[in-house]
């Protein structure tokens, strides 16, 4: 103990013969301009005065620089020395005025006030809080050194995987068209087969159609030949309304006659032109359940459906004539439809089943089996190729980012943080986009999008721009700043709104750390010795 008590002893007796004589107030950088027993020149240049001035309680200068240890001048300022704490500046106001501002109670040294030197007990607790947050920096520094490292490794894997993508898509790209070439020649002769089949089918219809419009003309005439003389007359023809030609409500002789061709009646090989001209509002007069109208059941027609992008038909199924009625009846009608009588309807539905078309013969479905192969291999090719062209671009755009000097942001990329409040979840995808979104339910509000960096000249990369948010009622679109701190973890700690849609986050981060300074020069007590 004796031995660090002479030890204290010598250091002080050291100090205190090292010690810089200067004017009260006067801090040491300044100690040059006022010299004892020569006159003093106010530091503004304003004038001269002799030394015994200065400090005496009355103000000389303009910029007060003649008083710097009393309240004389209203815009002078008082060094308080702190010795062992920070060292500082304070109005000429407080000097004196009872209340001690410095830690060294230099400023009260004429007014009485019981003032306690507490820099020593400052500088301690200074010094400890420093200490925590220079051990917080070194391990962030610690690991943003191992982020650099990690980010030039994961940058060389980046640019070999790209230069490999960029490699295999030439060699995708030859085989894709290569396939397209030979999916195209298959295609070609399958069309020729499918139209080929289609043709045939369709010629097929009209033939049924044709004898089905002759079985209906055949029972026609035999329903209008009421006396079955083989004649179809006028009056036979008169009781049926709805082949008024005028509209008018009323079918005349002479409208009847127009319809027989001007005769007053046809056999059945003059029926055929008569029937021509009437079977689209013929209503046959036989009941529903009669015979005449009780066809025997048909397969139903089913056209063949041709998919756009492959240019072939597909065998899908033809609705059912139940479900066609539903749509049909839950269509507006038009007046077209209004004219035509509801039995009439019936029978023209009737008329439009059609059996389904036949399979491909055997030639045909090997072609389409053929095609179907080249498409299949070739939509496998091309999809393959669009994923590697997906990777290379979402490379490029990885590689292209500012991550910082030493890329040691390049870990936040990809990644997303919260912070949840009493009223909104923030979340963070630091060089994509902020948002907020309320914490029980709604929807999600976009506070910006990547921008640039936003930091101050030498220290660009301590802040972040997100802009073009979604926009505030009549307003401007939303933006935020992202303030960088150093850190051993990696977490947004809060957020705020100090202007009208432009949004403040503070965001840790061990990227931004620096290696930290001695804590030795951060105090200044020497400088007053």
């Amino acid at each position: 103990m004796p031995c660090v008590h002479l030890l204290l002893a010598l250091c002080f007796g050291a100090a205190a013969a090292v010690e810089v004589q200067r004017p009260r107030g006067v801090p040491l950088s300044k100690r040059e301009f006022y010299e004892e027993n020569k006159p003093f020149t106010c530091l503004d240049g304003s004038r001269t005065i002799s030394f015994d001035r200065v400090n005496d309680d009355y103000c000389d200068c303009t910029d007060g620089s003649d008083e710097p240890g009393t309240a004389a001048c209203p815009n002078g300022s008082f060094h308080c020395t702190n010795s062992g704490f920070r060292s500082e500046f304070i109005p000429s106001s407080r000097i004196n005025d009872g209340i001690c501002d410095c830690c060294d109670t230099t400023d009260e040294y004429n007014s009485g006030a019981t003032c306690q030197n507490t820099c020593r007990e400052l500088g301690r607790k200074e010094r400890e809080s420093l200490q925590k947050m220079a051990e917080v920096a070194r391990e962030g520094f610690l690991l943003k050194q191992q982020l650099i490292h990690e980010a030039k490794r994961g940058l060389e894997e980046k640019q070999t995987k790209l230069s490999e993508l960029q490699a295999s898509k030439k060699g995708m790209e030859e085989t894709t068209e290569a396939q397209r070439t030979v999916k195209e020649a298959a295609e070609e002769p399958e069309k020729e087969a499918k139209d080929r089949h289609l043709k045939a089918w369709e010629d097929q219809k009209a033939v049924m159609r044709a004898e089905k419009d002759k079985a209906r003309m055949v029972e026609a005439f035999m329903e209008l030949d009421d006396n079955a003389d083989g004649f179809v007359t006028v009056p036979e023809l008169l009781s049926h309304i709805e082949l008024d030609q005028d509209s008018d409500g009323f079918l005349t002789e002479v409208e009847v006659q127009g319809l027989l061709g001007g005769s007053d009646k046809v056999d059945t090989v003059g029926f055929e032109t008569v029937w021509s001209n009437i079977k689209d509002k013929y209503i046959s007069e036989a009941p529903a359940d009669s015979p005449a109208l009780a066809e025997t059941p048909q397969e139903e027609v089913r056209e063949p459906v041709r998919d756009n992008d492959s240019d072939q038909y597909l065998d899908e199924d033809i609705p059912e004539e139940e479900e066609e009625e539903d749509e049909e009846e839950d269509e507006e009608p038009d007046e077209e439809d209004d004219k035509v009588p509801p039995k009439l309807r019936t029978q023209e539905k009737k008329e439009d089943e059609e059996v389904a078309m036949p399979p491909y013969d055997e030639e045909t479905q090997s072609l389409i089996d053929a095609a179907q192969k080249a498409r299949d291999e070739f939509n496998e090719a091309e999809r393959a190729l669009r994923e590697v062209e997906d990777q290379i671009k979402s490379l490029e755009k990885e590689i292209s980012f500012d991550f910082g000097p030493g890329a040691e942001f390049a870990y936040l990329y990809s990644q997303c943080y919260e912070l949840t409040t009493s009223e909104y979840i923030y979340r963070l995808c630091p060089f994509n986009r902020v948002s907020q979104k309320p914490k029980y339910g709604g929807s999600e509000t976009s506070l910006g999008t990547w921008g640039t960096w936003a930091g101050p000249e030498g220290n660009v990369y301590s802040m972040m721009k997100y802009e073009h948010g979604t926009g505030c009622w009549q307003g401007p679109n939303r933006s935020t700043i992202v303030k960088l701190t150093c850190g051993k973890e990696t977490v947004v700690t809060s957020t705020s709104e100090p202007s009208r849609c432009e949004y403040l986050m503070e965001f840790i981060t061990p990227a931004v750390c620096q290696e930290p300074p001695n804590l030795n020069s951060t105090f200044h007590g020497h400088e007053e010795l």
